[in-house]
């Protein structure tokens, strides 16, 4: 179904949760030229994404392996998993990373304290917390407070 991605050598970009960051990023990936898919459990949220959108938009529950074998998945594939809920992007995360050896895993979480949890599958994480903590830090310094 998902073939047009099979090409050689190219990285297929799985984007798990359309919300604001997981449309925006669809959105800049496409434009920069990447092959995206785009996975979420409503299809409303797909109204988040531009409508020069040409990546493929999947309706589906990411947790369900049904899912991911629509995606054809292959060692050149790119999970970054954006869901609002860490216990989902951890589950999906480690799905791919154990049922399809990934190594390419992005996998946004809240609570950073569940970061062993991410750490342990080595899977890279992006930490709202953390980066809001540095940005705020650095803007202080800038300023000399």
């Amino acid at each position: 179904m998902l073939s047009l991605f099979q090409k050689s050598g190219i990285h297929k970009i799985v984007i798990i949760g359309c919300g604001r960051l997981g449309a925006s990023l669809a959105n800049s990936l496409y434009e920069q030229g990447r092959q995206v898919i785009i996975i979420d459990k409503n299809e409303d949220a797909f109204r988040k994404l531009n409508s020069s959108f040409g990546g493929l938009t999947l309706v589906g529950d990411a947790t369900n392996l049904d899912v991911f074998k629509q995606l054809e998945v292959d060692k050149n594939t790119i999970f970054i998993v954006v869901t609002n809920n860490d216990n989902i992007n951890i589950m999906v995360s480690q799905m791919a990373r154990e049922l399809y050896c990934l190594d390419n895993i992005i996998c946004r979480l809240y609570d950073p304290q569940r970061e062993c949890v991410y750490d342990e599958f080595h899977i890279n994480t992006i930490c709202p917390t953390y980066l809001s903590v540095h940005e705020i830090q650095s803007i202080l310094n800038q300023k000399g407070v």
